[in-house]
Order: C-alpha cells, then sequence, then structure tokens
C-alpha cells in the first residue's frame, strides 16, 4: 500500500498524538494506517507500508483488537486474517474512552475509596476531607461520562454543538 501525503502526515502525526497520550507510537500508527484504508489489510501489508518489524505489527494487532478498535476480518479465497479498524469516529472515541475508564479511572476509583475508608478510621481530618473530595469529583465525573455515552448520537452531537450556551442555561435568572 502506498500513502499518500495527506495519509503520511496524518499517520505520523496520529503516532506522535498516541505518544503524548502514553500510547506507543507503532500501535498508533497502526490504527491511523486501518482507519484510513479502504479495505481491510493483512499484517505483512502493514509491515510493509509503515516500514515496521512484522513481529511488532501483530502484537500492535493484537493491542487494537483488545481495545476494540480493530477487528480481525476474513476475505474470501485468502487465508490470512486481515484488518480494518473502526470506521465511526464517535464509536472509535467511546472505545478508546471505555478502555482509559476501565484502565485508569476504575483502579484510581477504588485506591480513592480504600484511602477515604482509611482515613475516616484515623484522625486525619485534613487528609479525609481532601480524599473525599476527590472521590466525589471522579465518582461525579464517571456519572456524568455514563450519562453522556448513553445519550443517542443525534442528541450528544446537539449537545456538543451547544457549548457554552448549556452553561447560559443553567445560570440563576437575575
Amino acid at each position: 500500500m502506498r500513502l499518500t501525503p495527506a495519509r503520511r502526515r496524518f499517520v505520523l502525526n496520529w503516532g506522535e498524538m498516541g505518544t503524548r497520550w502514553g500510547i506507543n507510537r507503532t500501535v498508533a500508527q497502526v490504527h491511523a494506517l486501518l482507519f484510513l484504508s479502504e479495505r481491510p489489510l493483512h499484517a505483512e501489508e502493514i509491515s510493509e507500508t509503515l516500514e515496521v518489524a512484522r513481529s511488532n505489527v501483530s502484537v500492535t494487532l493484537r493491542e487494537l483488537t483488545a481495545w476494540g478498535l480493530v477487528k480481525r476480518v476474513h476475505v474470501l479465497g485468502d487465508r490470512r486474517d486481515y484488518f480494518e479498524a473502526l470506521g465511526d469516529v464517535w464509536e472509535m472515541a467511546q472505545a478508546i474512552f471505555e478502555q482509559r475508564r476501565r484502565r485508569e479511572i476504575d483502579p484510581t476509583l477504588a485506591a480513592l475509596r480504600e484511602c477515604v475508608a482509611e482515613a475516616e478510621a484515623g484522625e486525619d481530618a485534613h487528609a479525609r476531607e481532601r480524599l473525599t473530595e476527590m472521590l466525589n469529583f471522579f465518582e461525579l465525573t464517571l456519572s456524568w461520562f455514563e450519562q453522556v455515552r448513553r445519550m443517542p448520537r443525534q442528541t450528544l452531537t446537539r449537545f456538543a454543538r451547544m457549548g457554552s450556551r448549556v452553561a447560559k442555561l443553567l445560570e440563576p435568572a437575575s
């Protein structure tokens, strides 16, 4: 597969963005390549296109599949596994958010709950107050995220486009 200048730029930039988010550069680049591809690609094509080791591509594809961002597909008459990325940007974002919640937020919430319980058992009022404040923030944010996640796409799109007008609707009348 030959990359056009626009595709090459996107793959490189997506890889850079991935590293800033704590994602391996190759993982992000493979995801970008599959996202832009009009057809499913097999590991050898990915390896050759991105000029990375085939073994690296295999590990990367397993990780992307585990994240729910890529799925394995079969092509009639070909024994190789092919891969394609989620094509819907909203579904892709939701899959990323869900995995980050499961891998990062949920363990943080569990730890915060344990810390609050320990602080309540002790006599450290300041730590208890601060930890409770942090826990309440995380729980409120996660609750809001779950509500937003369940919104129909059309409603969510309208909500996002409203931006700061939502805050104005909620401000007390003067």
